[in-house]
């Protein structure tokens, strides 16, 4: 799942990082494992991926008695270079927190035989080298939709999507089936800003733009830096017939320090800490890379709580998930966008 982002007029709010940082989180490891090498695309100060992986793999390595030795804001060029750096200056795990550094994290587990966690590749896993991590993000989304549902007010909710992506597509489609399974009549209106603009703020600004004009007074937004523009259009959008305002649902992180406008209705939370603390378990176990990581509803991914809403509707909010951590309510799998389409009429 890899990231690329561009922040348009709110590149203020993120400060500047260094490629290469060094963090020590815990005292000396009790275990194999002492140093945890990170590496992502952007800066970890970003609300969105790059960030939430960071502070993940920071809390694991407390949780296991380990330091973080991270490269951040990487990009997509120099991964390789940056990789073995790593493992040169002792990592004995390296989470290369980014789907493209896939075919370079499982060269270098190899090279150097140090274990590597990659994502969204279940046919890289290698026993000892290479641990897979896949998310099943449309749990959480339904629960994103059950908010909505209850919260709207012209009974049509918008979907913007920065990028043709799988964990997008997933989590569209759960939105969907959590909003209908408060109100079957809840219409949708969708849009999609490019295949891999995940960066472009003046295009979610556009694209939300248009679904908030298609009568949509809730926005569930997927984009990383594209997020910034999609908050962007909901600040400064004329409600729609019927609505007083219009908020934003957001996903990964927490913008809550930037939302100046009171739009942020919630934002589903990715937590890696629980998944990357296993992996590093794992390698101490002599146990890694025999089984795939699961990030979900149930250990990691949750919904954002505000004081945009009721406490009526966070109670549905919450019965919801557990109903979906138990499996008593399946969310059905839409990976592609013609399923997202399909399901939600859309």
């Amino acid at each position: 799942m890899g990231r690329r982002m561009k922040v348009g007029g709110l590149t203020a709010v993120l400060a500047v990082v260094g490629a290469v940082v060094a963090t020590t989180v815990g005292a000396a490891p009790t275990g194999k494992v002492a140093v945890v090498g990170f590496a992502t695309p952007d800066k970890v100060n970003n609300y969105g991926w790059d960030q939430q992986g960071y502070i993940g793999a920071q809390k694991a390595a407390k949780a296991t008695g380990a330091k973080v030795k991270a490269a951040v804001a990487i990009g997509y060029e120099n991964v390789e270079p940056n990789l073995r750096r790593l493992a040169q200056q002792g990592a004995n795990i390296i989470i290369a927190h980014a789907s493209g550094y896939n075919t370079v994290g499982q060269k270098v587990a190899a090279q150097y035989k140090v274990p590597v966690v990659v994502w969204d590749s279940p046919q890289g896993s290698k026993p000892g080298l290479v641990g897979n991590v896949l998310t099943k993000a449309q749990g959480g989304a339904y629960l994103a939709g059950v908010l909505a549902a209850q919260q709207t007010k012209t009974g049509t909710l918008g979907i913007v999507v920065s990028a043709s992506d799988r964990n997008w597509f997933l989590q569209s489609g759960g939105y969907c089936q959590g909003a209908r399974s408060v109100n079957p009549k809840i219409k949708f209106k969708y849009g999609r800003i490019g295949q891999a603009d995940y960066s472009d703020a003046a295009g979610g600004k556009r694209i939300t733009q248009q679904v908030i004009a298609g009568g949509a007074d809730i926005v569930f937004g997927m984009g990383d830096g594209a997020s910034f523009g999609m908050m962007q259009a909901v600040e400064t959008a004329k409600a729609p017939a019927g609505a007083s305002k219009v908020y934003f649902i957001d996903v990964i992180g927490d913008k809550s320090k930037i939302d100046k406008k009171g739009v942020l209705l919630s934002s589903e939370l990715w937590n890696f800490a629980p998944i990357y603390t296993k992996a590093i378990k794992d390698v101490n176990a002599g146990t890694f890379g025999k089984k795939t990581y699961v990030l979900d509803a149930s250990n990691g991914i949750s919904l954002l709580k505000t004081n945009k809403a009721p406490a009526s509707a966070w109670a549905k909010v919450a019965a919801a998930q557990k109903k979906i951590a138990n499996g008593s309510i399946k969310v059905v799998s839409t990976a592609t966008e013609s399923a997202v389409k399909k399901y939600c009429k859309a």
